[in-house]
C-alpha cells in the first residue's frame, strides 16, 4: 500500500463532503487522533480493520496485494489453480464423458467482465454448468457474489457460443486442506443456504442434468498426473513443521 497516498485520498475526500476530523471520527468510532495519523501516511500503526472502516465511510476502496520474490507468488498460486483445475477436468471427462469442458473462459457482457474457471455443456439436456474453483476460501462474501454474477451471464455467454440454454447450474469445488475445511465449517449456514447440494447429489445430477442445482463440496480427489509425481496438497500449506529434537534456525551474529 501507499501509504501517503492513501492519506491524501482520505483527505480529500473528507473535505468534499465537508466532514471534519471529529466527524469522520464519530462515523466510524476511530479516535480523532487515529484519523490524523491516516490523513499524514502514518499508517503502518494503524489495524488493517480500523483503516478498511475509515475508508468505507467515505466510500474509498482499499486493496491490499501481497508481493513475495517477484512473480514467484503469482507462479505459486497460479500452479495451485491450474492442478485443482486439471483434477476436475479429469474427473469429469472420465466419469461424465457427455459434458463438454471449457477452461478459463472469459466474458465481458454490458461491462461486467471476467473469467469462468470451467464451464461445463451437456448438449442433450440442454445445461449448463459453472464451475468456480478456489483453492483456498478468504472472502465468503466476495466468492459468492462472484459466483451469482458468473451465473446471471453464463447464459449469454452461452447463446454467444450458439447453445440453446435450457438450465444453467453451479458449482464451487474448494481444495482439501484444514484450513479450507475449517472456514466451509464457520460458514455452513451460509453457504449452505445458496449451494445446498453436496458432492454426492452432484454426481448423481451430472449423470442425469435434469433441473439446475447449486452445489458446494470439498475436492479431494487428486489427478493422475499429480499421484505421478507423489501426493501434493492442492490447497495452501499453513504450517511449516522441524524434524523433532532438532532446534529452530536463528541468526546469531558473530561474537
Amino acid at each position: 500500500m501507499d501509504n501517503l497516498r492513501i492519506g491524501i485520498t482520505v483527505r480529500t475526500v473528507r473535505i468534499r463532503r465537508g466532514w471534519t476530523q471529529d466527524d469522520l471520527a464519530a462515523a466510524t468510532h476511530v479516535s480523532r487522533a487515529q484519523v490524523g495519523r491516516i490523513e499524514h501516511g502514518h499508517i503502518d500503526a494503524i489495524q488493517l480493520g480500523k483503516l478498511r472502516h475509515v475508508c468505507a465511510a467515505l466510500e474509498i476502496r482499499v486493496d491490499v496485494v501481497p508481493r513475495w520474490r517477484g512473480a514467484d507468488l503469482d507462479r505459486m498460486l497460479s500452479s495451485r489453480h491450474a492442478l485443482l483445475a486439471e483434477s476436475v477436468v479429469e474427473a469429469l471427462r472420465r466419469d461424465s464423458p457427455d459434458w463438454q469442458i471449457f477452461p478459463e473462459v472469459s466474458f465481458s457482457i454490458w461491462g461486467e467482465r471476467g473469467v469462468i474457471d470451467l464451464l461445463a455443456w451437456h448438449p442433450g439436456r440442454r445445461a449448463l454448468l459453472v464451475i468456480e474453483l478456489k483453492t483456498e476460501l478468504v472472502d465468503v462474501g466476495e466468492m459468492l457474489g462472484t459466483m451469482d454474477r458468473k451465473q446471471r451471464l453464463a447464459a449469454q455467454v452461452a447463446r454467444e457460443r450458439g447453445w440453446d440454454v435450457d438450465t444453467v447450474s453451479g458449482w464451487i469445488i474448494l481444495a482439501a486442506g484444514r484450513t479450507n475445511e475449517r472456514r466451509l465449517a464457520a460458514f455452513r449456514s451460509t453457504l449452505r443456504a445458496a449451494y445446498p447440494a453436496d458432492a454426492r447429489q452432484m454426481r448423481a445430477w451430472l449423470r442425469d442434468p435434469v433441473g439446475s442445482v447449486t452445489a458446494l463440496s470439498i475436492w479431494h480427489q487428486a489427478s493422475a498426473e499429480t499421484n505421478r509425481g507423489g501426493s501434493r496438497s492442492l490447497a495452501s500449506t499453513r504450517r511449516v513443521r522441524r524434524t523433532r529434537g532438532s532446534p529452530p534456525t536463528r541468526n546469531v551474529p558473530e561474537r
